[in-house]
């Protein structure tokens, strides 16, 4: 700890030690890697101060949401999640951003490959033909959030030359005339597998949110499989139910 508090300075020995811990939670380890801040004690003997002192900054991070504190365990920084609804068809791009988050496509991968049964099932497509198969990890600049893989319906025209980086259904309507209206969807928790460690950089056995939907056209025939696994430290599912009356 290479900080010291200005005695001399205007500036109370509180608000100092709160910007200090700013700067603290903005450092990668703390804000990403979940490592703990100092406890209260320690910071409070190589600062000269007392434990109410500490307190009082801790405190301030605490009420603005930045930071959590667990009796017995420790305080480290508050991880911002992604909220979004089971009935929102916003593509994940744009909710991201009116989230003010920016996001970043750690893999956008395109080809023709053979798929398990169950794909050809859902699709209603023979098995002796190949299927285009979309991966893509997307997240922040801080860390990965989902992995998706997509399987799409022959019928649709896919080249593998799309740009699809852009909104996925929105491509679909304006380059194959694709209109998708229905999401059949199944959600569960499971623990991360070796794929999904490396693909996501979570430890093994570490609980995933794991979505599978079967999306359809206008005419209720299949378009595309999707499996997305997320991670959920940063992805949450919201639903609201009302109960009739």
């Amino acid at each position: 700890m290479d900080f010291k508090l200005d005695q001399n300075s205007a500036v109370p020995l509180h608000a100092q030690i709160e910007e200090y811990l700013r700067g603290l939670i903005a450092r990668k380890e703390y804000k990403i890697g979940g490592k703990f801040l100092p406890k209260e004690v320690t910071l409070s003997k190589k600062l000269g101060v007392s434990r109410n002192t500490i307190r009082q900054a801790i405190n301030k991070l605490v009420h603005e949401g930045l930071i959590e504190r667990k009796k017995g365990v420790g305080t480290k920084v508050v991880t911002k999640k992604i909220s979004t609804r089971l009935d929102n068809w916003i593509s994940f791009t744009r909710e991201m951003r009116n989230q003010g988050i920016e996001v970043v496509n750690y893999l956008v991968k395109i080809g023709l490959v053979t798929v398990e049964d169950e794909v050809y099932e859902a699709l209603g497509v023979g098995k002796t033909k190949k299927i285009w198969k979309l991966e893509k990890i997307r997240g922040s600049k801080e860390a990965k959030y989902l992995y998706s893989v997509s399987y799409f319906h022959p019928r649709i025209g896919i080249t593998g030359d799309e740009n699809f980086v852009t909104p996925l259904y929105e491509l679909l309507e304006k380059e194959h005339d694709t209109i998708v209206s229905t999401s059949k969807e199944k959600l569960r928790a499971v623990k991360a597998d070796s794929k999904i460690v490396e693909m996501l950089d979570v430890g093994k056995d570490v609980a995933i949110l794991k979505r599978e939907r079967l999306v359809l056209d206008i005419g209720d025939r299949p378009v595309e499989y999707n499996v997305v696994y997320y991670h959920t430290d940063y992805f949450t599912y919201d639903i609201d139910i009302t109960r009739d009356i």
